[in-house]
Parts: structure tokens; sequence; C-alpha cells
């Protein structure tokens, strides 16, 4: 995979400054044009083809997702799971200097890839493709303090129209109740305190190449795919070394790779 030439592989103290203020940052061009289209061909490949492990829209049963996987649609992919695993090119980006650079200065410390968690190519189709309620990732996630970083590299626009990512400022901060969630740990949007908060969401609009840097704890949600062309994202998680995670439990399934 191509490096990105004469780019250097660290954010600026303001760049810090606004990750921990608003629980994300959007680097912008990160991966090159090369880089970007060779990830696409392969998840278009093992798309098409099929290749297992996949995840499918109608097993989660979103809004907007087909009622089974009997049922018109009901194939619809919803992820290409466990990617770093699917090929060198996913490998080679997941670890790669950019990321590990930047990374470091968001969590502070050595640097390790959480393959139990993300680690996908999101894909996002038209008609088929579903609504995502207001969540935090960290909901189903076990670990020993919630400070891990998501990193969404976008393979081609991301906007309104396709169903981007949009998101809540300093939603990372809040310290939420569990009743203001759902049962499956969605926000409650009947309430009025919750539709007073996600009231200042902005989205996260993207070009190919762009990267979304992400804490666990900020409030997201995705829109459908209105147009005629499936989304592609490639995400990974991280953490320290020293947050573990726990024993027993989904985050611990597979061992975390070292970064940088």
């Amino acid at each position: 995979m191509d490096s990105i030439a004469e780019r250097q592989y660290s954010l600026s103290a303001s760049e810090v400054e606004a990750f921990r203020r608003d629980g994300f940052l959007i680097a912008r061009r990160l991966a090159s044009r090369q880089t970007c289209e060779a990830l696409l061909a392969v998840a278009r490949e093992q798309l098409e083809q099929g290749v297992q492990p996949l995840e499918y829209e109608a097993d989660l049963g979103y809004p907007g997702a087909p009622a089974s996987r009997e049922a018109e649609g009901g194939r619809t992919v919803r992820r290409l799971l466990q990617a770093y695993s699917r090929d060198p090119l996913f490998r080679q980006w997941a670890t790669s200097p950019p990321l590990s650079g930047r990374l470091m200065q968001l969590l502070g410390a050595r640097v390790m890839l959480v393959p139990a968690h993300h680690n996908c190519v999101m894909t996002k189709h038209p008609r088929f493709g579903s609504l995502t309620g207001w969540h935090q990732d960290i909901r189903y996630w076990s670990f020993e303090r919630p400070e891990l970083v998501s990193v969404w590299l976008a393979l081609g626009e991301e906007h309104e129209a396709n169903g981007c990512l949009w998101v809540v400022p300093g939603s990372h901060a809040l310290q939420l109740p569990r009743s203001r969630f759902d049962d499956a740990l969605f926000l409650r949007e009947n309430l009025a305190e919750n539709r007073a908060l996600i009231a200042g969401r902005t989205p996260v609009e993207l070009q190919a190449g762009d990267v979304l840097f992400f804490h666990c704890r900020l409030l997201h949600c995705a829109g459908r795919n209105e147009t005629e062309q499936v989304k592609f994202s490639v995400v990974f998680t991280y953490r320290t070394a020293g947050n573990l995670p726990l024993s027993g439990t989904r985050s611990a399934s597979l061992p975390s790779i070292p970064v940088g």
C-alpha cells in the first residue's frame, strides 16, 4: 500500500484539544487516493463474493432493515466482519504510522488494536440499509476504563443523502443515567431532555480518504442511504496497552494487536 508522502504523523496541540472537547476529530485526506482505491476494490470483491464472516441487516432488525433473511433484501450485508484478517491491505492501513502516531497522542500511551469490536468494512446499501439510532459504542464493550478511540475511514463520499454519521459534540463527557436509554441502549428520543441533547447534532460529511477519530462514549447515529450507490467505510477500534478488556467478555474474546 502506498505511504502518504510528506505528511506528518502527528496532531497539532489545537487538534488534540478539539478532540478532548468534542469527542471527535476529522483528519482530511489522511489516506491517499491509491490507498482508498485499493481498499475499496478488495471490499467490493469480497462483498460480491459473499466472503464470510458477514453481518446482515436482517439480523439486527434496525429501522428500515428487511424483516428476515428470507424477505426481499434479506441478504443485504451491513458489515464485512474481521477486516484485519481479510487482506494485508486492511492490516497495513490499521497499523500505519498516520494512525498510530495520532492515536498515541489521543490515548496517551502505547496503542493496541481491538479486533473484537468494529474491525470491519461498513456498507450502507440503498433501499435496505437501515437507520442506526443514537448510541454510544461503549454500551456493549467491557474494559477497565471507557477510554477507546475508533477510526473511521471513508472510501467514498459520505453525506446526509447516503447515510453519513451524525454526532453530538461533547457528549462523550456527559454522565447519562441508564434511564435515558432503552432496553437496547439506544437513546430514548421520546424524552424531552434527550431531544434537547440531540438538537446539537452535526453531520460528519467526509470525502474519500478523510478519517474520523471518535471517542467510544460519543453519541452518534446514522441515517439511511437514499442514493443508488453502496457506501463503504473501514472502521477499527483502539485502546491503550494498560486498558485491559474484562475477562470472560466479548471484548476479551480475541487477542489485541500492538500498533506502532
